[in-house]
């Protein structure tokens, strides 16, 4: 198992949530996500927060890209954006699971 390491601000700042966990395992995406914080802590719709998450690491992605490959962030970006779209309205797997 190959586990990413803990961010130094989620280590040091006593409120950090864990909000999404991301695996490739037997053959399939496995997910673990924080639903219902931003309904219990906020008034910001829990959707509009999701958006602004997953906008957020599309963006931390491009910028890994250009710094490891060398890749420009703006095609980059652009890409990921297409295949997220794409995905949305043909998905190429089903998401099924539960909620604990």
């Amino acid at each position: 198992m190959r586990e990413l390491p803990i961010p130094d601000a989620a280590t040091h700042d006593s409120n950090s949530a864990e909000m999404l966990r991301v695996w490739i395992a037997d053959n399939g995406l496995h997910c673990s996500i924080n639903i219902g914080m931003y309904v219990e802590t906020s008034e910001v719709a829990e959707e509009a927060a999701w958006g602004t998450i997953l906008a957020d690491a599309a963006r931390h992605i491009a910028d890994g890209l250009n710094r490891r490959y060398d890749r420009s962030k703006k095609e980059a970006l652009q890409k990921i954006e297409q295949r997220f779209v794409r995905e949305l309205g043909e998905p190429t797997s089903p998401a099924e699971g539960g909620f604990v």
